[in-house]
């Protein structure tokens, strides 16, 4: 037997309570169609007083329900209709777009084929909500491209690793200053090793790395 679990909504804070009947319409209908369709349902979840228009990833009975999920296995949600899961038609589709990406189904248990169907309006709202996403991407590229060419123009770096220079600043200016002393790179280096300034592995500089410091201060 397929388990899922029941999520309900109530917009107004005016239809919550013993003696309204939203919460309990919601429930008779949901299990009715569990009964007929061989579902057992193993959770409720209730999000009184929120708005059909309010994102589904900041309703609190929502996010204790992907919890609950998530620790379970359970991938089936059962709602009354289409419109208690959320009234606008751009939050019911990226909502539900957003449980198909977790490997979960949503039934409205009044149009059990509703989010599987390919409407004309759904396709269409789909395809934008997509050029938009495809266009935010873009332009964040664009911008962290653009600030990296801005740090590049002003440093001469970004990104990658961080040079002798930057990491030990200290050193770079001490082998500078005994070159001005005329000491050759072996010498550089030995010095550099007496002053405690080595490599990782606690060996003096090599000829080369005394040299690629001095010019590019790498």
């Amino acid at each position: 037997m397929t388990k899922a679990i029941a999520y309900l909504r109530t917009s107004s804070a005016t239809n919550v309570g013993a003696d309204k009947d939203s919460e309990k319409r919601q429930r008779v209908a949901i299990e009715a169609y569990a009964a007929t369709a061989g579902i057992e349902i193993v959770d409720t979840f209730y999000d009184a007083a929120v708005s059909g228009a309010d994102p589904v990833t900041e309703r609190a009975g929502f996010i204790a329900m992907l919890d609950r999920i998530a620790g379970n296995g359970v991938r089936t949600i059962l709602v009354e209709s289409p419109d208690r899961f959320a009234r606008d038609l751009t939050v019911q589709l990226t909502g539900e777009a957003h449980l198909k990406g977790l490997g979960v189904s949503l039934i409205p248990t009044t149009a059990p084929d509703y989010f599987t169907q390919d409407t004309p309006t759904a396709t269409l709202i789909r395809q934008v909500l997509g050029a938009v996403a495809q266009f935010e991407k873009a332009t964040l590229v664009a911008k962290l491209r653009a600030a990296r060419d801005r740090k590049a123009q002003e440093t001469g770096k970004c990104g990658g690793r961080r040079t002798l220079a930057q990491e030990r600043p200290e050193t770079v200016t001490l082998a500078l200053s005994l070159r001005e002393q005329g000491l050759k790179l072996w010498e550089i280096a030995a010095e550099l090793a007496a002053a405690g300034h080595v490599t990782a592995t606690g060996k003096p500089y090599a000829n080369s790395k005394v040299h690629k410091m001095l010019a590019t201060g790498e």
